[in-house]
């Protein structure tokens, strides 16, 4: 029997935890025993983008979480929330707290990369090692991809998410997310969307659209978490990312950062998708390197 984009989410959420945080009901994947891989997920996704990352993570001897930022995913989207960068990263932050996570090695991706960096660099003593997928680390001088604009401005921003559906979506995912999507259902491709306008349509992700924090002030929070720091770092890049060139963004991480080499991965933006095997491996044999 066909499973639906319904069951797609409900298999996922069964798979997770929920806890309350200052109020806000957060939803977050909690996986394996052992070292801690904190996955930080961007937009417009949730811990649903990891949850292929994490169960590898698990069967390998390790603990991965994924914490479904406030408007994201299935934790609640509350008007009043900030939704800034520097803000999640607090927030993330009394999360850990709540889990009694004392250290951890840390993922992020996309706008999970600023958030996690700015989660570092205020708590530097806890971070056990960094991987850098697909993201931006010279934050005061970014610049949108084209797809992503319209969302910065009233009514035009409105009508590009209504024009999200599960006819659309695909298309997008197909074009920007992945190489090879024939091993990924349209089921679990839609849950996307679902996942997406949850309960506010979506309002929430245009909050976050409109709230990225540029500031040379926050840029300086979060080059203590990429410079002259004592946890090992790597960056894995899907290199066909039409998005997030791995030249352009790939260039500025080892520019901005302590890192060394980009790896570069078959895939485009959405790569935890296809190459979850992959990321989990470098991640692990990274995190195992740390041990004395």
């Amino acid at each position: 029997m066909k499973t639906s984009v319904e069951e797609v989410i409900k298999e996922h959420e069964t798979a997770g935890n929920y806890l309350e945080v200052e109020g806000v009901k957060t939803f977050f994947l909690d996986q394996g025993s052992g070292e801690v891989v904190l996955c930080v997920h961007g937009v417009p996704t949730s811990s649903f983008l990891y949850r292929k990352v994490i169960k590898n993570l698990a069967d390998q001897g390790f603990r991965g979480i994924c914490i479904d930022l406030p408007g994201l995913g299935l934790s609640d989207r509350p008007e009043r929330f900030d939704y800034r960068f520097s803000n999640f990263a607090i927030f993330l932050g009394k999360v850990l707290d709540k889990l009694n996570i004392s250290k951890f090695h840390m993922v992020v991706h996309d706008i999970g990369g600023p958030i996690g960096f700015a989660l570092a660099a205020n708590n530097l003593e806890r971070i056990q090692s960094l991987t850098i997928l697909n993201t931006m680390v010279d934050i005061a001088n970014f610049t949108k991809p084209f797809v992503m604009r319209p969302f910065e401005y009233r009514i035009l921003g409105e009508l590009e998410l209504k024009c999200i559906s599960h006819l659309t979506w695909p298309v997008m995912f197909r074009l920007i997310g992945v190489v090879n999507s024939e091993k990924i259902s349209s089921e679990e491709i839609n849950a996307y969307v679902d996942l997406l306008k949850r309960k506010d349509k979506g309002k929430a992700f245009l909050k976050i659209m409109r709230n990225f924090e540029q500031s040379e002030a926050f840029q300086q929070l979060c080059d203590k978490a990429f410079k002259n720091v004592d946890y090992p770092m790597q960056a894995k890049w899907g290199e066909k990312d039409p998005a997030l060139d791995i030249k352009k963004y790939g260039d500025l991480v080892l520019k901005h950062t302590d890192v060394e080499k980009i790896h570069g991965l078959n895939s485009k933006h959405l790569l935890q998708e296809e190459v979850p095997q992959e990321i989990a491996d470098l991640i692990i044999s990274q995190a195992r390197s740390t041990r004395p």
